[in-house]
């Protein structure tokens, strides 16, 4: 007695396969937004605190194709971010592709902080040094210009603090053609626009009982609520879109 044989169908695998190598071809590349700074671009405890980091909210005005990852401390300068070794481990990671947002000025300007500050020439040699160590790596450097911080006279006027270290920021990306977003003359403009009032929902001005970590209240012109760190992360959006970066390519539409 003879067993039948089931016939095997063939498939057209021939047929399958470009469709598959096209697919494949299509997926997005992932990229990596890099950022290293201070206080005011650092992520900040989510439970009870009221303060936010501008770069804690970038992700969420990208597409799944960028991944923002933030390095950014409290109270670093450029001089103790090197000297803490932070910048090393970023530096390793980097794949061409990748963008490093640079924003240093704060803490660098400080005479009094003997472990941070950064004398002009200085702070001028570690954003070179930054820039230059990114771009061997094939990736992009972005400098930004320090935010200014909230501080307005008797007779209501804005005035700055910062000194000659914004200026320092725009000349070193000049000389290296590296993309600049000018966060100080951005929220400059913004913080005159708004007056001595209205900007102090930008910054942290804590009524007492809100928070149960701030019993007492906080007036700090420095540092951001969820509210000014958002308008900061969308001036940082606006300022790649007027540099025409590619990265703004894939923002959220």
């Amino acid at each position: 007695m003879f067993r039948t044989i089931p016939v095997l169908r063939r498939v057209n695998v021939w047929l399958v396969a470009p469709v598959l190598f096209l697919a494949l071809d299509q997926l997005p590349t992932q990229t990596t937004v890099y950022m290293i700074g201070d206080s005011t671009m650092s992520d900040k405890p989510l439970d009870d605190n009221p303060e936010r980091g501008w770069g804690q909210m970038l992700q969420k005005f990208f597409d799944s194709t960028v991944t923002v990852e933030n390095h950014a401390m409290n109270g670093r300068s450029t001089r103790s971010f090197l000297a803490e070794n932070r910048w090393q481990p970023v530096l390793e990671k980097l794949r061409p592709g990748d963008y490093v947002f640079i924003q240093f000025g704060h803490n660098d300007e400080k005479p009094e902080k003997v472990d941070r500050y950064t004398p002009p020439e200085d702070y001028r040699k570690n954003l070179i040094r930054f820039v230059t160590e990114a771009s061997a790596r094939k990736a992009f450097p972005v400098l930004c210009t320090p935010i200014v911080r909230r501080r307005f006279d008797k007779e209501g006027k804005f005035y700055d603090e910062h000194g000659v270290y914004p200026g320092i920021v725009r000349e070193v990306a000049a000389e290296y053609k590296v993309p600049l977003l000018d966060m100080h003359k951005k929220t400059m403009d913004l913080l005159v626009a708004l007056g001595p009032d209205s900007s102090k929902k930008i910054f942290l001005w804590i009524r007492p009982g809100e928070y149960k970590s701030l019993p007492n209240g906080r007036e700090d012109n420095t540092h951001f609520s969820d509210y000014g760190a958002t308008t900061m992360a969308q001036i940082a959006v606006s300022c790649m879109q007027e540099q025409k970066l590619e990265l703004a390519t894939h923002l959220r539409r």
